[in-house]
């Protein structure tokens, strides 16, 4: 009996995190009601809150949800025994922008991040957030990034600081437009070429290279 209420509290949870994120994709995360995640997901709020503590407490299960897949790979290329670590960088990168064209819940939360989430006093938490993520995504890049100059696939002169912002920008920018407008590039043809060309630039592009 103990064993069916875990999993009965699990599938409550996922059905909170399902109707959050269509309440969040249709009104907006500032716009949005611990009442209408509720009203969504058919559930009181006493069923959320037994799970969550807020909304901003939600937000973040909604995008840890997706985030999980990632972290094996992430792992693999910042490991220091990983003797293919651009190699994983690359299976990572194109995985995060073939998966944000094929699977629906990915892309709809990337347009709730990237179009739907107000930064305002009330969602204060959710910037903070965003900022924390930012930099914990910084610090994985850099411990790759160094394991593939020890490994000989980079060259040491690498500027590894100016490289992880390239990185943040172009996969920044280049989710953000396909979300904006899908029709102006094949995302999902092209996502290698993208990546490869990032890649290229950080072996090739003086200007990434010393100070």
């Amino acid at each position: 009996m103990a064993r069916r209420t875990k999993a009965e509290a699990l599938e409550t949870r996922e059905q909170i995190i399902d109707a959050a994120e269509r309440v969040f994709h249709k009104k907006g995360v500032s716009r949005s009601s611990l009442s209408d995640i509720a009203e969504e997901a058919g559930v009181t709020r006493g069923a959320i809150y037994w799970h969550f503590k807020n909304k901003h407490d939600v937000f973040v299960a909604m995008t840890e949800r997706h985030r999980l897949p990632m972290e094996s790979l992430s792992q693999q290329a910042e490991s220091p025994d990983e003797t293919d670590p651009l190699g994983k960088l690359r299976e990572l990168l194109v995985y995060v922008l073939h998966d944000t064209v094929r699977d629906p819940c990915r892309k709809r939360v990337f347009e709730i991040i990237f179009h739907k989430c107000e930064f305002t006093a009330q969602t204060d938490p959710l910037m903070a957030r965003q900022q924390e993520t930012y930099l914990d995504g910084s610090d994985k890049i850099r411990r790759t990034l160094n394991n593939a100059i020890a490994q000989g696939q980079l060259p040491d002169t690498l500027n590894i600081e100016r490289a992880i912002t390239m990185l943040h920008v172009q996969m920044t920018g280049m989710l953000y437009t396909w979300l904006l407008i899908p029709d102006s590039f094949d995302l999902e043809a092209e996502a290698e070429h993208f990546v490869d060309c990032y890649l290229g630039s950080l072996r090739e592009c003086p200007s990434l290279s010393g100070q």
